[in-house]
């Protein structure tokens, strides 16, 4: 067995690689950030953001180490019962004493000393059973009754209960992923589209007659205007960008982080580091992500079975699509909207269940045509 052999054998390094440096950054950065909230509270552990964020990252790792282990076919007997469950634990923050509000969202689940949220997982239940479902169908997914209907109805229901938390944007993303998987997998482009119309009336009522939906439109056409309201989020995280400069004022000395900036250890922890390495750090964290989605896709085309090809792609398109939306939302592109920074933001389940994926997706590039070149 030659060196080609030996490196074939391997899950992707690159993958890997650059999950671990967006990580270790993400690190970093709860501890820049969230450093001053721990201080506030009693016991003042400074610390305490970081060894909680540290915990998770470890599992995180363990759990990426071993899912780029074990070939992706034997998880495919498990996805409907993953599913399953998934449906269950997407009901339990509803369920008094056991579901977690905050803010008035209905997100968390709480057992015991154990906290999780369960759209982080499923969004990999759903890519898993994207993968499995059109990949058993062969050329009949070209049909609306039998390749269309059954891959919008079944990821429909963990759609709507996220829907209902209510998190829009998670909502979204999912729907995103699953037009992506399914377009790739083959649906009929005229069924994916004649299955949007019927979602748009609901999408305007969602947007436009809920009222802090609404508001945040409004703030996002001028937030300047709004700088004390509904647009306070985008003008501290424009603030932070602008006063990072090019370099950036250094780690651990941003301001906006001081209480300015609303969720900065979570949904705007990417204003964090603008401001604190500047426009050269925007620039390494996102071409950081960019060669991973990258290389995730081109192992994705690399792929001869069709199962392992969907569920490169189904990975690689939700934590592409989900960095790109935060990214976007923090500089003023898009309203402003809570979702995590895949890798940087602090949280525990985003952190295990992204790492898990990109074990996986890391372990599709084993054995393929994309190592064998």
């Amino acid at each position: 067995m030659g060196p080609g052999a030996d490196r074939a054998s391997r899950p992707d390094a690159v993958i890997l690689a650059a999950a671990l440096v967006l990580t270790g950054i993400g690190l970093v950065l709860v501890y820049s950030t969230a450093s001053p909230l721990a201080f506030g509270r009693p016991g003042g552990d400074t610390l305490a953001y970081l060894k909680r964020s540290a915990a998770y990252v470890g599992i995180g790792i363990v759990g990426m180490l071993a899912a780029a282990r074990v070939p992706p076919e034997r998880l495919r007997p498990w996805t409907y019962p993953l599913l399953g469950l998934t449906v269950v634990l997407l009901v339990l923050p509803w369920v008094p004493g056991v579901g977690q509000e905050v803010k008035g969202a209905h997100r968390w689940v709480r057992l015991g000393p154990v906290g999780f949220q369960p759209s982080e997982i499923a969004k990999l239940a759903v890519v898993l059973f994207l993968a499995d479902s059109i990949a058993r169908r062969g050329p009949r997914i070209r049909s609306f009754g039998y390749g269309y209907l059954p891959h919008v109805l079944i990821p429909g229901v963990p759609l709507l209960l996220i829907l209902a938390e209510p998190d829009l944007g998670t909502a979204a993303l999912l729907a995103a992923v699953v037009l992506t998987v399914a377009f790739v997998g083959g649906v009929r482009t005229r069924h994916l589209v004649a299955g949007l119309l019927p979602v748009a009336p609901v999408a305007v009522y969602a947007l436009r007659f809920v009222p802090f939906r609404w508001e945040r439109i409004e703030a996002y056409r001028d937030p300047w205007a709004h700088a004390q309201g509904a647009g306070f989020q985008l003008v501290q995280s424009l603030l932070a960008f602008g006063n990072g400069g090019l370099w950036g004022v250094g780690l651990g000395a941003g301001q906006q982080k001081l209480y300015y900036l609303p969720e900065a250890h979570t949904d705007f922890i990417l204003s964090v580091w603008a401001e604190e390495a500047g426009l050269v750090g925007i620039i390494a964290v996102l071409g950081l992500f960019a060669l991973l989605v990258g290389r995730g896709f081109w192992i994705a085309w690399r792929q001869d079975d069709a199962y392992r090809r969907l569920l490169a792609v189904g990975i690689t398109a939700w934590l592409g699509l989900q960095a790109g939306l935060n990214a976007l939302v923090v500089m003023g592109c898009l309203p402003t909207k809570g979702m995590p920074f895949p890798f940087l933001s602090y949280g525990g389940t985003g952190w295990v269940v992204d790492l898990a994926a990109v074990g996986l997706l890391a372990g599709l590039g084993r054995g393929s045509r994309a190592c064998a070149s």
